[in-house]
């Protein structure tokens, strides 16, 4: 935005000030000289000193007197808000104020001070003020330029400046009327006048509806208009008191009523005063109401909106059978219905944290409108009871809201949310947002009565819980409400019982045919299929368990009803299960009696066809949405209600969630063709193969087992069975996902083919489609323009193209000019990118340049090589831009000569052409001219183009003549060989005057700013050599202007014009990430010597030549050249823009202001002149559009942003860089608001009590913050997860009908900002997306961090592969789109009364994005996606970054699962659905972790017949086992290799959108990259966290960083990050592997081990040695030395208290077994342990030692040699803090001890069976042993404390780790003794940078060239 100069260098001056002084950003705090400081939270509320300080500092070189007086005014202030000082901060601000006062200002008056004249001074520095600043003239010239019209830069400094100069006014009247008892009448007039014109010193947001304001015209506009009149007192309303205070600039209105009965707070009020305004101006502008001198708001207008706010307390109402607040809504009038939206809304917009429980605010509304509606009854305006103090205790305010009605409500949820132990708690023993929420869903909720009745149970405090280690007892507390969070992973088949179900009974079917297929259809077949009528309602009998089991602490709080239905389920499945399974046994024994008349089996048979007869009549039923209606009208029915009720718990969400049945056919017929390919798989590959081994080993007896068997005799083998089995089970769970994976990918390609994504994919195509794009643009993104036709007769029918270019044209050149900007490209690309405006004389379309380049040249080539005339026609229109180049040349070049010359010379040309015509007409060109000879034409024409583009000049002038008399020779004596006796009398005229010397002396220089722009043109035409075939050469300006192009061919609906479009609001979460890079962090070097600004001058060297050409500076200037204080903030956000900050996001975002601006401005000039629309006049002229005062205030109206920047109070106070860089985004974006969080503390009663505040600032004029609203919390916001609590507290500042949800690492594009109004059109219901209209629109994203590296691009690649072709899929056909973060669109009306944008209850809803999706559906919501729209993103481009996102997100599914949301939708959705919703949920992480239990439950199959010598017996008795394992081997391969599976959505995205051979390099290209490798790695990290979440809890966000990772990962630090998620189970794996290789396998199973374990070794090898192969420098021998002394110190490090994880070992090892919390934890981790105890049970018997003894006593012994290791080891690590004689004793011990052991090991090799082979294999045996007594004491942690043996285990898991880490360390240090290694690695990482050129391996080397600075 252009901004005004003197604030704009004001504002660069003081940012690097602060820059130079503290070496960062800024400081938060003042520039140099300024007398303005922070003013403490606590005086906040007194917004007077803030502007008064401002003055003072304005005025402080002007007049120190007056600045002084204004200080200790000021000073007076604070010392009245606060006399004691008690609130933070106030004492040092006080101090420093009167130091300046005293020190600086002082000391600047002559002579002793004299105060009692400082009223005098005041009043005479007024008049002098005004004199000076020519206040009454500005007061006439504003009046003027308004007049005028015309809105220009000059008018805007004005403008500004007059702001300022009001502002300080004010400040100085206010301060005189409160500082002298009296004023002069005559001054006093004077104060009020121009008091009255400091119009935006009153601060407002979007509407100034409390001050009369000149420069924004929003109020203005008729729907503007409309809708405050609509607001105003009506005749219904009680009369209010005459002090209660209304500002003088309007009249009362309903929300003053409102604030007055009820107490909101005043900023609320006004707050929620725009927002209505605004909501119902917006719905009004959509209703296409003719324009009105008094406008009015349309009933239609305020119905809409009162039911879209109101459509959930209606529901509510409807739900618990009430009736609302009105008995009937028809015969409510406009102004009541305006009355209720505006007491909800206010409610609402007060109500904090209790947003959060959406039906609460429903019942609060329904009693506050009972309590309104009594006080209207009465006509006495009085404060409502509910908001009034009870027996004088309350707030000291009397009347208020807060205090009274939400203040109560938040106190219970806060003692709820504090006694969760951060988190740490589990779910079941508080209650969370959702539990208070959901106790409304109940008519017991009435019983709370109202006002509050606090003695209630609801309002029941916990109390305070106390820490524990192994009681399982709870605090105190009320109980949960209808569902409890119990941590077991028993809630996945809870709440998918029906999958597991199908999925149980399919495998048993399945199997049963496989055993019977020789006699499939013999009645023995039919029986045993009929058991799944047992199976079917055992497992019924097991969710019914569940039901009772989860409920536990919920029983006392839940509805008797819902209790009622659970245990009735419970019996009535009890007694299904008993009866089916009596009647199946039954008929099975009539089966084997021959005598048997089937009496029971028929019986059976009716039973089970009845049973399932009418559950498929009502599934199929209930496809059709009339038959949910009619179902519904029934409820009233007992009976029917009552089955109803028994099948599912009716709640208040979840209800009526069906698709139309043409929806519900695709999905069906979606899924069909993965089960069938599911289910082909399972028979015929896994099943069915294992039937045969099957059989033979069941008949195997008398097999000798190696070791002493317990559990395998006489059960047919069942051991052997089970490993067989057990991992076909595993993969027949699993492997629907990979069908799932592999038919939606198939699908999204064939869907994104018809949405004719990837049809513009190369620069080639753009050329080659470039002339439809105008055409496409208006169908797409332009306003139709009805006015095709005029009455003027003097016109000719405008040609279509024509005017498609002149509309397409401002857009076009604005995007082209913004790539420019963000420095994607050269000015010169520039300027052949830019499109005429097509506006002019020309009647021809003109081209970009680029299209045209060196098309004349060619031209020309082919006119001197052709024949014929026909020859020349035909080879240029080959290429239609050749053609349209000549054509264009000819056209304007007699043009421009005809405007240029005059008499002769213009009669010349005209000649001239006219003989071309007729030539051309009688195909006689090649006779008339000589064509072999244009290059002499073009040669003077181009230098007569050369000066006369130049400004006139005489030598220019003498230049151009002598350039028309050569040109004048070469066609009279080169060119033209016709016969001239045609036109004798022309050409003698010119013969004369050529002889005379007057044919040319009479020019006309053009300065017609059009024709000068044709000379131009035409200038390059002739003299652009080069083709510009790769223009632009910036692959990122490529990609972005190929999808532009793209989409516009693509289904995008109809764009409204930005009057009539809806509003929206953009919403940025903030914390305290990166701003704005400062020039310290900039050049700040890592450990390598590289800093951010080298890397990103290397990573981008286009970029940074283009920005230097853009400030002035030379292309090899480097950073320390620039000198200039502007270049070199630009410098700072030119390397943010390249970063993931907030500046970068914040810019993109503002580009939808921008874009709104251009397209109202150029509608509104269509507009005023519609006929001139035809004709391209001016009104596609789009300059200065972003100065018109009527497009920024539609943009206004329809657009919003708000970071909601938490701390920022807190930033500001402490003076962090941070808050200067928001001041400054503040500044440089004038639309842009801040939301925050301010903590005040408030002394009352001499204690300080801390306050909390949710404000609003935008930017003054002084570079300052200006606060707009100031809303009273009702305590610490932060009650849950920290985003949607930041998100929650701020979203009363949005605005609009929907809101775009943007993280801080987002970033935008103008050219997909101008899309935005087509996207909102989605949410109108004559759009086709099924039953119900979007609730949330999806959009897709691009990755912009790609490109950094090959962790980056694999990223990115996943990334995108989701965000377009598996989220199209999801969304249409499956319908089970959800919303996975941003930058989705939500309703936001629909949202905000449902609960919010997003979940917020501690740890459950870590992933708070998707519960919104999850509540969305839940509330009969509907999720669509669109990808003809685009938001940049930015991703984690480090191996660390990625995992510590990955373990977020896999955290975050894991307590998805525990979630009621996911309960209910897993229940209510149909079952088709269910499956889409799962398995692309929480079953997608589930079938993850199950991939890689398959892995475990193969390989300990495996072991099992390996040590008990099953597998030996079977394999010498018949080879039976070969097929079967081969077969397994290629199944297990098929699943082990889940990467390749999950690439195919990646390959199918690539070539859709690249083409069939740029897709096979790409993925080429990450083969060769290892990405297998990562995302094998990937796997583990999702398992882990997702398993262990569940078990045990703990997922927390993670900070992961969003930098630039381009330094090396320490050993250390990647040790700590992967021992436990995968360096321990890769070592696992590998003892697995190793041991099986040892024991089971034969020398001719070579091949068959090969192939049963190359997945395996694969795996384990990938998680032990990615974080190093993906480690920049993780294979140089110099960096691999350091890691390992660091890696030993840390190791070896004691620490101690305070000491952190990353700087001791032992620290860490006691973070890493901290979430072991619980009994349950603690006795799960045990048995998990046992696994490793098989290792020395099984191997002992394998040994030498003991031959063929299978006795027990050999285990037994097996015990004693470990617990000899053990004290050795004990004797060895015993504590070194003793005396130094016993040191000399214990090390003799020591030494004895070694001796002792190895004389006893070589004596039993000597003398007994034990070889060396033994010694090895019983260490192979002794380390699992030990790892299970290591984790089992780590899980009983307090009880081996109290024991005194935790030093020992803590020695014990040193050794382990320490040995484990050097396990790891060798091969990277081997492998680092080579160079190519290194070498490879770095190509390997950098391979896309490689590709472009560029110097990474320079900047791993650190060989900065700017190390001199």
């Amino acid at each position: 935005m252009s901004r005004a100069e003197s604030s704009w260098e004001r504002l660069v001056n003081a940012a690097l000030q602060r820059d130079r002084a503290g070496g960062s950003a800024g400081g938060g705090g003042p520039g140099q000289g300024s007398l303005m400081e922070y003013v403490p939270s606590s005086l906040a509320n007194n917004r007077d000193i803030d502007a008064i300080l401002r003055a003072a500092d304005e005025l402080q070189d002007e007049d120190p007197s007056i600045a002084r007086i204004l200080c200790e005014h000021a000073y007076t202030l604070a010392q009245n808000l606060d006399p004691n000082s008690e609130g933070r901060g106030v004492l040092q601000f006080k101090t420093g104020l009167m130091s300046v006062v005293k020190q600086k200002l002082a000391k600047r008056e002559v002579g002793t001070i004299d105060r009692s004249q400082d009223i005098k001074r005041l009043q005479d520095f007024y008049r002098l003020y005004r004199e000076k600043n020519n206040v009454d003239t500005l007061k006439e010239d504003e009046k003027q330029l308004r007049e005028s019209g015309v809105f220009t830069k000059e008018m805007e400094l004005k403008t500004v400046r007059r702001k300022r100069v009001f502002a300080t006014l004010k400040v100085l009247g206010n301060v005189l009327e409160q500082v002298a008892k009296e004023i002069p009448e005559e001054l006093k007039h004077v104060i009020d006048s121009d008091a009255a014109m400091s119009e935006d010193t009153i601060a407002y947001n979007i509407l100034p509806l409390d001050a009369p304001v000149t420069t924004n015209v929003t109020t203005t506009f008729p729907e503007v208009r409309a809708a405050v009149a609509a607001l105003k007192y009506f005749q219904g309303l009680p009369k209010l008191p005459a002090d209660f205070p209304i500002p003088a600039t309007r009249s009362a209105d309903m929300l003053d009523f409102l604030h007055y009965i009820f107490g909101f707070q005043k900023d609320s009020v006004s707050n929620q005063r725009e927002h209505i305004v605004l909501l119902l101006a917006n719905e009004q502008s959509r209703h296409n109401i003719p324009e009105e001198r008094e406008p009015k708001l349309d009933d239609a207008a305020i119905r809409n909106v009162f039911l879209k706010s109101l459509d959930n307390y209606i529901k509510w109402c409807d739900y618990l059978c009430i009736q609302p607040a009105w008995s009937n809504l028809e015969t409510i009038s406009g102004e009541k219905k305006l009355l209720f939206l505006s007491l909800y809304f206010l409610i609402w917009g007060e109500a904090a944290n209790i947003r959060f429980l959406p039906e609460c605010l429903c019942y609060i509304f329904h009693h506050m409108v009972r309590e309104m509606d009594e006080i209207l009854r009465q006509q006495v305006a009085r404060p409502a009871e509910s908001c009034m103090p009870v027996d004088g205790r309350g707030s000291d305010d009397g009347v208020s809201f807060l205090d009274h009605v939400i203040a109560p409500l938040y106190g219970v949820v806060s003692a709820e949310a504090f006694n969760n132990d951060n988190g740490r708690a589990p779910h079941s023993a508080w209650r969370n947002y959702d539990d208070f929420n959901e106790y409304f869903w109940s008519l017991h909720s009435f019983e709370l009565g109202w006002p509050w009745r606090t003695s209630s149970s609801f309002f029941q405090k916990p109390i305070p819980r106390k820490k524990y280690d192994l009681q399982t007892g709870r605090a105190k507390h009320r109980g949960k409400t209808s569902f409890v969070e119990h941590r077991t992973f028993l809630h996945l088949y809870h709440s998918f019982h029906r999958l597991w179900i199908f999925l149980a009974m399919m495998f048993q079917a399945l199997a049963i045919i496989a055993f019977n297929k020789t006699d499939i259809y013999s009645k023995k077949t039919l029986r045993e299929i009929l058991s799944l009528g047992p199976t079917f309602v055992v497992m019924k009998f097991s969710e019914s368990v569940l039901d009772v089991i989860m409920m536990y602490g919920a029983y006392s709080t839940t509805r008797r009803l819902a209790v009622s239905r659970i245990f009735l389920r419970f019996i009535w499945f009890a007694l299904a299960s008993v009866f089916i399974s009596f009647l199946y046994v039954k008929a099975l024994q009539e089966d084997s009696n021959p005598n048997s008349n089937s009496v029971m089996f028929k019986l059976y048979l009716i039973v089970i066809a009845i049973y399932g007869g009418i559950q498929f009549f009502f599934s199929i039923l209930m496809r059709f949405p009339t038959c949910h209606n009619i179902a519904n009208k029934c409820d009233r029915w007992p009976v029917i209600r009552f089955f109803k009720w028994m099948r599912q718990e009716r709640h208040f969400v979840g209800r009526g969630m069906y698709e139309r049945t043409s929806d519900f056919i695709k999905y069906l017929l979606f899924w069909l063709v993965v089960l069938s390919a599911k289910f082909s798989f399972a028979y015929f590959l896994q099943i069915e193969p294992l039937v045969g081994p099957t059989r033979m080993i069941v008949k195997q007896d008398n097999i000798q087992y190696s070791w002493h068997d317990l559990v395998s005799r006489n059960n047919y083998n069942a051991l052997t069975v089970a490993s067989l089995w057990a991992p076909v089970v595993a993969i027949y769970l699993l492997d629907i996902h990979i069908f799932y994976t592999l038919v939606s990918a198939f699908l999204g390609f064939l869907l994104g083919a018809r949405d004719r994504l990837g049809e513009i994919r190369s620069l080639e195509a753009i050329h080659k489609q470039f002339e439809e794009f105008p055409g496409a643009f208006m169908r797409a993104l332009h306003v139709p323009i009805t006015n095709q036709t005029t009455s003027d007769p003097s016109h000719q029918p405008a040609d279509k193209n024509k005017v498609d270019a002149a509309h397409f044209a401002p857009f076009w050149n604005q995007i082209i000019k913004c790539l420019r900007e963000e420095d994607y490209i050269t000015d010169f690309e520039m300027d052949l990118l830019l499109m005429p405006k097509n506006s002019g004389r020309l009647q021809l379309v003109q081209w970009p340049l680029f299209l045209l380049s060196s098309k004349i040249l060619l031209a020309k080539e082919i006119a001197a090589e052709s024949n014929t005339q026909e020859e020349i026609i035909e080879r240029i229109e080959r290429d239609d831009y050749m053609k349209y180049a000549v054509e264009e040349v000819y056209h304007t070049l007699k043009l421009v000569l005809t405007e240029t010359l005059e008499a002769e010379g213009r009669m010349w040309v005209e000649r001239i052409y006219e003989d071309i015509q007729a030539s051309i007409k009688n195909r006689k060109i090649h006779h008339d001219f000589q064509l072999n000879k244009l290059s002499l034409v073009i040669t003077r024409v181009t230098a007569l183009l050369g000066i006369l583009k130049e400004n006139e000049t005489p030598e220019h002038a003498k230049g151009a003549i002598k350039a028309l008399q050569d040109l004048y020779d070469v066609m009279r004596l080169d060119i033209l060989t016709f016969n001239m006796r045609g036109q004798y009398e022309t050409w003698s005229m010119l013969t004369q005057a050529w002889n005379e010397g007057r044919l040319f002396t009479k020019l006309k220089w053009p300065k017609d700013p059009e024709l000068k722009a044709l000379v131009k043109r035409l200038y390059s035409l002739f003299t652009i050599k080069d083709s510009a075939a790769h223009v632009p050469r910036n692959l990122e300006a490529r990609r972005r202007l190929q999808f532009f192009t793209n989409s516009l061919f693509m289904d995008v609906p109809r764009p409204k014009s930005v009057d009539k479009m809806l509003s929206f609001s953009v919403f940025t979460p903030y914390y305290s990430e990166v701003v704005l890079y400062s020039m310290a962090e900039l050049t700040k070097r890592n450990e390598d010597g590289i800093s951010i600004l080298f890397y990103l001058q290397k990573i981008y060297p286009d970029e940074w030549k283009n920005f230097l050409a853009r400030i002035g500076q030379d292309e090899n200037a480097l950073e320390g050249d620039l000198r200039n204080e502007r270049d070199i903030l630009e410098l700072r956000f030119w390397a943010s823009y390249r970063g993931q900050t907030l500046a970068r996001t914040v810019r993109g975002m503002m580009y939808y202001r921008k874009a709104l601006m251009l397209q109202s401005y150029l509608e509104r000039k269509a507009g005023r002149d519609g006929e001139s629309t035809l004709f391209g006049n001016d009104t596609t002229d789009s300059e200065g559009f972003e100065l018109s005062p009527e497009a920024r205030a539609q943009a206004d109206l329809k657009f919003t942003y708000v970071v909601t920047c938490q701390i920022y109070g807190q930033q500001k106070e402490e003076h962090k860089p941070q808050a200067a860089d928001i001041a400054l985004l503040m500044q440089r974006n004038e639309a842009l608001r801040i939301a925050y969080i301010d903590v005040v503390d408030t002394p009352k009663e001499g204690k300080s009590y801390t306050e909390y505040y949710s404000k609003l600032v935008k930017a003054d004029i002084s570079g300052k913050d200006k606060e707009i609203y100031s809303i009273k919390l009702p305590g610490n916001p932060k009650l849950g997860e920290g985003k949607p609590e930041n998100q929650n507290h701020a979203i009363v500042f949005t605005r609009g009908n929907a809101v775009q949800t943007i993280d801080m690492n987002q970033d935008n594009y103008f050219e997909e900002a101008l899309k935005m109004r087509n996207l909102l059109e989605e949410f109108d219901s004559s759009r086709d997306h099924g039953i119900r209209s979007p609730t949330i629109l999806g959009v897709r994203e691009h990755v912009f961090t790609g490109s950094v590296s090959s962790l980056a691009s694999f990223m990115s690649n996943q990334e995108t592969s989701f965000v377009t072709l598996g989220q199209r899929v999801l969304a249409k056909p499956l319908k089970i789109r959800m919303h996975y973060g941003h930058p989705d669109v939500f309703d936001r009306v629909f949202h905000i009364t449902r609960g919010g944008i997003s979940k917020a209850s501690r740890v459950i809803n870590i992933s708070e994005d998707i519960f919104a999706g999850f509540n969305s559906t839940l509330r009969q919501g509907n999720i669509t996606h669109h990808e003809y729209i685009q938001v940049g993103k930015g991703r984690d481009v480090g191996l660390n970054q990625i995992a510590l996102f990955e373990g977020k997100v896999a955290g975050g599914n894991g307590e998805q699962v525990l979630s009621r949301d996911v309960y209910r939708l897993g229940q209510l959705l149909d079952f088709f659905r269910m499956m889409s919703f799962y398995f692309t949920t929480v079953g997608f992480y589930f079938c993850t972790m199950l991939t890689v239990l398959t892995v475990y439950i193969f390989l300990y199959g495996r072991l099992y017949l390996a040590l008990s010598g099953v597998g030996a017996t079977i394999r010498e008795r018949a080879i039976l086992l070969d097929d079967t394992a081969l077969s397994a081997a290629l199944n297990a391969q098929f699943l082990f290799q889940i990467g390749v599976f999950t690439a195919v959505p990646m390959i199918l995205g690539f070539i859709l959108e690249q083409g069939f051979l740029q897709a096979i390099v790409s993925f080429t290209t990450m083969q060769f990259q290892l990405c297998t490798i990562f995302f094998t790695f990937s796997l583990g990290t999702r398992t882990h966290y997702f398993g262990r979440t569940i078990l045990h809890g703990g997922a927390r966000y993670q900070a992961t960083g969003r930098g630039f990772v381009v330094e090396h990962i320490k050993f250390s630090e990647n040790y700590r990050l992967y021992s436990r998620s995968h360096f321990v189970k890769a070592m696992e794996v590998i003892l697995l592997l190793v041991v099986y290789l040892a024991y089971g396998n034969d020398e001719s199973g070579a091949v068959s081990y090969i192939l049963l374990t190359v997945s395996s070794w694969f795996l384990a090898v990938s998680w032990l040695f990615a974080p190093y192969l993906f480690n920049p420098a993780g294979f140089e021998w110099q960096k691999v030395v350091e890691d390992f002394k660091e890696w030993t110190n840390w190791l070896f490090y004691r620490g101690g208290i305070g000491v952190k994880g990353a700087e001791s070992w032992e620290a860490w090892w006691e973070e890493e077994i901290s979430h072991i919390r619980t009994l349950s934890g603690r006795i799960v981790e045990t048995i998990l342990s046992l696994r490793f105890l098989v290792f020395q049970y099984g191997i002992v018997y394998k040994l030498n030692l003991q031959g063929n003894d299978t006795s027990a006593v050999w285990y037994g012994w097996s015990w004693a040699a470990f617990a000899m290791i053990i004290v050795l080891f004990k004797v060895f690590t015993f504590s070194q803090k003793i005396s130094v004689n016993f040191q000399l004793v214990l090390r003799f011990v020591q030494g004895l001890a070694l001796l002792m052991a190895l004389a006893g090991i070589i004596v039993a090799v000597v003398l007994s069976p034990l070889t060396v082979t033994d010694i090895f294999a019983s260490i192979l045996a002794f380390i699992p042993t030990g790892w299970a007594i290591l984790s089992i004491a780590c899980a009983w942690k307090p009880v081996i404390k109290r024991m005194g043996m935790w030093k020992s285990v803590r020695s014990l898991a040193r050794l382990y780790d320490a040995g484990m880490g050097m396990l790891i360390f060798l091969p990277v240090a081997l492998c680092s003794w080579f160079p190519f290694v290194s070498t490879f690695q770095t190509r390997m990482m950098f391979n896309q940078a490689f590709s472009r050129g560029l110097e990474i391996s320079l900047i791993l080397a650190g060989n900065n060239p700017n190390s001199g600075l």
